[in-house]
């Protein structure tokens, strides 16, 4: 019987992709949504470094937090998904058939990306980029509307 050598191939690596191969066939849905809300978090953390480093305020501690906080966004979408499954199991036990199944995952993302997009523009702001008005005026009606 002939031995497999994985040489160079990082077993981390390997699990982590089957692992987001699996959630991206189990939430469809959310997908796109929950790479647009990772691309939003990493795009403000880097413009809040710059800011932070253009005021002389840039500490690691806080970096640390930041991560942190990002992280509990993650976690939050996680309570999303599970009340979605939880509802879904409960309305098929009853018989009732959800037309939406992950409605609560997609809002709390949907929030958070908004929530992000915002401080994206109040980093850009401290950093000197001139910004749009309507732009602005744009993303704080969406905020409004959400939390509505």
């Amino acid at each position: 019987m002939e031995k497999f050598n994985f040489g160079h191939i990082n077993i981390a690596s390997v699990t982590l992709s089957v692992a987001i191969g699996a959630m991206a066939a189990y939430f469809n849905i959310l997908l796109v949504p929950l790479i647009v809300l990772m691309a939003v978090m990493i795009i403000d953390y880097f413009t809040g470094m710059v800011s932070a480093k253009r005021e002389g305020k840039l500490s690691s501690r806080v970096g640390v937090l930041g991560i942190i906080k990002k992280v509990g966004y993650l976690a939050l979408v996680g309570v999303g998904v599970v009340v979605d499954y939880l509802l879904t199991s409960a309305l098929a036990q009853i018989g009732i058939k959800s037309g939406m199944p992950n409605i609560f995952g997609l809002m709390v993302i949907i929030w958070l990306i908004i929530n992000e997009l915002i401080s994206i523009l109040e980093n850009l702001g401290e950093i000197g980029v001139p910004m749009p008005p309507f732009l602005v005026s744009a993303i704080k009606t969406l905020k409004g509307k959400v939390d509505e």
